[in-house]
């Protein structure tokens, strides 16, 4: 019996890792390797890198395979490309042939399955679009947003500046981050909370964000899954809380109010207000604050580049009447070598090393093959830190972004709603 069940084992993994699907159209799949049963090549990719050049999993692989390349991560078979040409025909074919997709342990984290998951195609996607746009996107900016948010960075720089011996710089940028969100999505108040404040909850949340699936007592996902128990209960009581009042004009009361609205769309209901808020906040917990302190970091290492950002600034206030007044739309508008500064830092910063998608139907291109059902990863940081696109990749060169670019080097840059989001917030 044993040697029967071993040779089974043995045939399974064998056609497991040496399986070759067929796409309509021909092309093969490129080279590549699975790695290990069940986990892949997953280890590799979750091992720390303290390096802003590209993750060695990726750097070695692309050094032996090219450009385009086969994995396996967390037990799903994976295209991994770093081709130019590939990754502007995969963006133009979302919707059509490819989706926006995650990996097993951020799909759970997030519910992103089922057909409510929050970055569905079609109905969902466009309404969480315009729910957030309507409340973080440009017109938002300017015409509520710049002054609370100059208020909220003022009082966090005096109470650094107040504060005794070092700022632990990370942590007190995310709480800003997060509770200036916060606020602006359903009200929240982080100095009148009572218990543990929300952004700490969210700070060990993201700890474990890169744990295996594997939803058993005593493993980190296990207790990240309970961490975000607890986040949603904490939003879930704000949404009830919201529900009794008479309405307001923050992102938690417009989606109350469509979900009551008399033809309110069938995926419209508490849980999935509730999702949309948790993501929301994530989102813009760990991004913004991770490129706000990059930021920081390169212009302290940079003293020309701080010197320019500030004589800009200097420039915008020496012409108001009121030095202390809040920033206009029109002053926003102007500060151009601050928006390089922000560009060329989500260059290096890169705070995923790639986007993920997945193929609907088969992707037939130069000769490659992409099955449907496969996880697809964009190597967008492969680009960004591609001598080839940039001179001196890894040097934090803000003035790079004067001149035009080549083709498509910049593609993820100019085309990504959340890029475009993550650079006006």
């Amino acid at each position: 019996m044993v040697a029967v069940a071993t040779n089974y084992v043995i045939q399974y993994f064998h056609k497991r890792y040496n399986y070759h699907p067929k796409c309509n159209g021909g092309g093969a799949l490129p080279p590549g390797s699975f790695g290990l049963p069940l986990v892949g090549e997953t280890l590799s990719l979750l091992a720390a890198s303290h390096s802003l050049d590209l993750h060695p999993f990726l750097s070695k692989r692309f050094q032996k395979y090219g450009l385009v390349f086969k994995t396996s991560i967390a037990g799903r078979a994976t295209i991994v490309s770093a081709h130019p040409e590939l990754n502007h025909h995969l963006f133009q074919q979302e919707g059509r042939r490819v989706e926006l997709w995650y990996l097993d342990t951020f799909s759970k984290l997030f519910a992103q399955d089922g057909e409510r998951r929050t970055n569905a195609a079609g109905e969902v996607h466009r309404y969480i679009r315009g729910l957030t746009l309507n409340h973080f996107g440009a017109e938002s900016i300017r015409a509520r947003l710049l002054p609370p948010m100059q208020q909220t960075v003022r009082a966090a720089l005096d109470a650094w500046c107040a504060a005794p011996g070092a700022v632990e710089l990370k942590h007190s940028i995310s709480a800003v981050v997060f509770n200036f969100t916060a606020k602006i999505m359903f009200g929240y108040e982080s100095e009148k909370s009572q218990k543990i404040l929300l952004s700490e909850r969210f700070t060990h949340f993201v700890k474990a964000m890169v744990s295996f699936p594997v939803n058993i007592p005593g493993t980190t996902f296990y207790k990240v899954m309970k961490e975000k128990e607890r986040i949603m209960d904490m939003i879930r009581e704000r949404v009830r809380e919201k529900g009794r009042g008479n309405g307001g004009v923050d992102l938690l009361d417009q989606a109350l109010q469509d979900m009551r609205a008399p033809h309110a769309a069938a995926f419209l209901n508490e849980d999935f207000v509730v999702q949309v808020i948790f993501s929301g906040l994530f989102a813009s917990f760990e991004s913004n604050s991770t490129t706000l302190t990059l930021a920081l970091y390169f212009l302290s290492q940079n003293p020309d580049a701080l010197e320019e950002l500030r004589a800009e600034h200097d420039s915008i206030i020496n012409k108001r009447e009121n030095p202390n007044s809040s920033v206009t739309w029109d002053e926003f508008k102007s500060m151009t070598f601050t928006l390089q500064v922000i560009n060329e830092t989500l260059r290096i910063a890169n705070t995923a090393p790639g986007l993920l998608r997945r193929a609907t139907k088969d992707i037939n291109f130069n000769g490659y093959s992409i099955p449907a059902g496969w996880t697809i990863m964009i190597a967008s940081s492969a680009h960004h830190l591609s001598p080839n696109t940039f001179k001196d990749p890894l040097a934090f060169n803000p003035w790079r972004w004067k001149v035009n670019l080549r083709p498509h080097s910049t593609h993820h840059f100019n085309n990504n709603v959340l890029f475009n989001a993550t650079l006006q917030f």
